[in-house]
This record gives structure tokens, C-alpha cells and sequence, in this order.
């Protein structure tokens, strides 16, 4: 059945606001994870409404190992989105992947490790795939998008989720292309796990501010040198925004990661904690009911 989107945007290091929203307001969402990084902005772009989230707080305050990711996409889908567009400062891993390159991710590598990774554990167990861990139909929007903004745009590559919030050393990223990744960042894990559990559609945007540590005749990452190409790419970010919003669909025809809780839940209807089941309204509540 077709309905309405309603667009979810996480804005990392380089988006921190919307400038295109129409009718902008702040408001608290709580949640029973805690509390999101920040307050939600409601708005609009023409005829269809967003929701804004600074993933690390207006004024970048938190880290990236801090981040409550079980609040902020709790707090979404509370919020009534559909579905999640993340946009995310990565350092890159191949030299065709230069500064100032939007990538859109089709693949993650966790290598996180102090992070709770999932809505569900004992009391309410349930297994979801991440086989193909993205929207493909999100992402397509989303790398058209970047294109009509007037970006330079790499459809596909393979994001290491690493822990921080030091960043690599050497040998680490020299291992971390042997194993295949292309970009490499601290917060995309396990914040598209837990939109998969909240059975929202996710696609990750990435925008390279510098190579990571792996090109030996480079210096190493600066955190100045990393602010200043952020600053270039968050403008292209946010015109990306408002052209993604301009090529969708008019209606949402139903995407099958709407779903995927359907056959997820392990728990028997006996055995399931009342207490975990009342945490879980928002994002299982479709299938708990």
C-alpha cells in the first residue's frame, strides 16, 4: 500500500543543519533507550516532511563512542519516519576516492566495540539480515541526488565502521584495504543495524575529507585539514538534501525492508519479557502487537 515519505536525515561532521526546510521546529522526542543526540528539527521541503537529527549534537559535543544510536533512531522512528538518509565525514582508502568525493556506501566492515549493537537481546531475541545492509532504492535516490547538487559521486564501496576516536594507525589501515574496504569512519555502526531493526530503510552518504594514514608518502590526518574539507562539502551535502526530495516519487510504494521483522523474532510468545517488550513499542511494535 503507497503512502507518505517522511524522511529521516542524520547529520554528521559537515551537516548540521537544513538550510531548505520550510517551517523548521525543534522538538523533544523522548525515548525509553535514553536520550538522541539532540532534539529532532521537523520541517519541510515542498510537500514532503523531514526530520532532522545532528548525530553528534548541535555543536559536535559527542563521540562517536558516546553516540546513544538505540536513542536517535528510536527517537526517528517515533518521529513517524519511513525511512533514513545518514550523511557522514569519512576518510578514504583508495586513491581514486580523493577529498571532496561523495561515496555512497553499499557494504560495511564493523570493527566496533564498546557499542550496543541491537534493540533486542534477552527477553525479546530476533535475528535480522544485513546481507545487504542498505536501501537500494534509498541509495539510487541518494547518488542522483549528489549528482544534481553537483558533486563528484562513487556509487558502491565498502565502509569500515572503526571504534575511535583516535584515528588509525598505519598498519591498521594498510590491513583494513587488504580486507577490502574502500572509506573508513566511526559512526555508521551500528546505527544502520539498528534502522534495519527499526525496519527503516537506510542509505549512508559519505563524504571524503581526507586519505586515511595508508599513503606513506602523505602526511598524516589533521584535524584541521579534515574541518576545512568538511566545510566544502557540507554545502554540496545540504543542496543534496533538497534534490533528493525533489526527485522522489510522489507517493512511497512499500520497500520489502519495511518488513523484515516478520520473520525475524525468535522469542516464543510465552517467554518474552513484558518490561523488553515495552522498550521495544516504536521500532517492533508493528509485530508485537
Amino acid at each position: 500500500m503507497s503512502g507518505q515519505w517522511k524522511i529521516g536525515i542524520i547529520g554528521g561532521s559537515g551537516l548540521y543543519a537544513i538550510d531548505q526546510l520550510e517551517n523548521p521546529e525543534w522538538r523533544q522526542v523522548e525515548t525509553l533507550w535514553g536520550s538522541p543526540s539532540d532534539d529532532l528539527l521537523f520541517g519541510n521541503i515542498g510537500a514532503v516532511e523531514l526530520v532532522f537529527l545532528p548525530r553528534h549534537g548541535r555543536g559536535h559535543r559527542i563521540s562517536p563512542s558516546e553516540l546513544n544510536a538505540r536513542a536517535n533512531i528510536d527517537a526517528l522512528k517515533r518521529a513517524g519516519c519511513t525511512d533514513i538518509l545518514a550523511i557522514s565525514s569519512i576518510g578514504s582508502l583508495r586513491e581514486e576516492l580523493e577529498p571532496g568525493r561523495f561515496v555512497v556506501v553499499d557494504q560495511f566492515i564493523d570493527r566496533t566495540t564498546q557499542r550496543t549493537p541491537s534493540f533486542f537481546g534477552t527477553g525479546m531475541v530476533a535475528h535480522v539480515s544485513m546481507a545487504e545492509p542498505v536501501c537500494p532504492r534509498l541509495s539510487a535516490f541518494a547518488a542522483e541526488a549528489v549528482a544534481s547538487a553537483g558533486g563528484n559521486v562513487t556509487k558502491g564501496a565498502t565502509y569500515l565502521a572503526m571504534e575511535g576516536p583516535q584515528f588509525s594507525t598505519r598498519a591498521e589501515s594498510l590491513m583494513y584495504r587488504q580486507w577490502g574496504a574502500d572509506v573508513i569512519g566511526m559512526t555508521a555502526m551500528p546505527e544502520a543495524k539498528l534502522a534495519r531493526e527499526a525496519e527503516m530503510p537506510y542509505a549512508l552518504i559519505g563524504m571524503v575529507t581526507d586519505y586515511d594514514c595508508w599513503r606513506e608518502e602523505a602526511a598524516f590526518v589533521e584535524v584541521s585539514e579534515v574541518i576545512e574539507q568538511m566545510g566544502a562539502n557540507g554545502a554540496i551535502a545540504r543542496q543534496t538534501v533538497a534534490a533528493l526530495v525533489a526527485a522522489l516519487p510522489p507517493e512511497r510504494t512499500p520497500c520489502p525492508l519495511d518488513t523484515v521483522l516478520d520473520h525475524a523474532l525468535i522469542t516464543s510468545p510465552d517467554a518474552r519479557d513484558p518490561a523488553v517488550l515495552a522498550k521495544l513499542d516504536a521500532v517492533a511494535g508493528r509485530v508485537l502487537r
